[in-house]
């Protein structure tokens, strides 16, 4: 904020609606969770995003081996073939800036939080409650990344007499299809609904960022204004969308 802005805040200024706990059964942290490998993903929304991932990737990362011609089509149907290709996948990914750090556990572990918060009501219920218990009468700004821009996105839908007026996103996947066309509201010819009473959507995106796959919200959501950074070697990172200059002065015109 001080760099961008000049505007500085206090520490009872802000508020994080944390969710990831959802996610997990009761009393286990994130690294218990089983050692999922190539055949534990499910042969439709987890396979899907994956590949997603892996064609973003081999486009944008030198470091990830692309597909070759059947890896750009849908996974094969049967479970032998598909975790064939799934391993390709992981392997492939492996190799990414962003990917690299995770553990073959982790990155099954992360497409199985995106499916279940799309797919299972109770975990996008309680993830929404969490965003609704810090919005406040003096909430003016919502910022929101990764996958949580979709759980604040429908939470703002859901709730449009909050005083919110501005919404930032960073490192949002709300404009790959497997995401868009399963929001809350649906889309309606093509174009997602306006998230609630905001007056102002900014997103920003490092181009490199492949879980945000798409890089322009606009075309999906009118009104969004898209900008771009450099996040350097770690493009999905939140601290680095955070400490942002773009990023402090899209929250200071919310609070000005």
């Amino acid at each position: 904020m001080r760099l961008g802005s000049g505007l500085r805040l206090d520490e009872d200024d802000v508020a994080c609606a944390f969710h990831g706990d959802v996610f997990l059964e009761e009393g286990t942290r994130s690294w218990d969770v089983p050692p999922w490998d190539e055949y534990d993903v499910d042969e439709c929304f987890e396979a899907e995003l994956l590949r997603a991932w892996w064609e973003a990737g081999a486009e944008r990362d030198p470091g990830v081996t692309p597909p070759d011609e059947a890896g750009t089509r849908a996974f094969p149907g049967t479970a032998a073939l598909l975790s064939d290709r799934v391993r390709a996948a992981l392997d492939a990914l492996s190799g990414s800036r962003f990917f690299g750090t995770y553990s073959d556990r982790m990155m099954v572990f992360a497409l199985k939080q995106v499916r279940r918060y799309m797919n299972e009501p109770p975990v996008w219920q309680a993830a929404r409650a969490r965003v609704a218990e810090e919005i406040g009468l003096d909430t003016r700004v919502v910022v929101a990344h990764s996958l949580g821009s979709v759980v604040a996105y429908e939470a703002l839908c859901e709730h449009p007499e909050w005083p919110v007026t501005d919404f930032v996103t960073v490192g949002s996947p709300l404009g790959l299809s497997l995401i868009f066309n399963r929001l809350s509201p649906l889309p309606e010819d093509g174009k997602g609904a306006w998230p609630g009473g905001i007056r102002r959507w900014t997103n920003l995106t490092d181009p490199g960022d492949l879980v945000a796959v798409v890089n322009e919200l606009a075309p999906r959501f009118r009104g969004v204004v898209d900008e771009f950074l450099d996040n350097g070697t770690a493009p999905h990172s939140l601290l680095r969308y955070l400490t942002a200059k773009k990023t402090g002065r899209a929250v200071a015109e919310g609070l000005e």
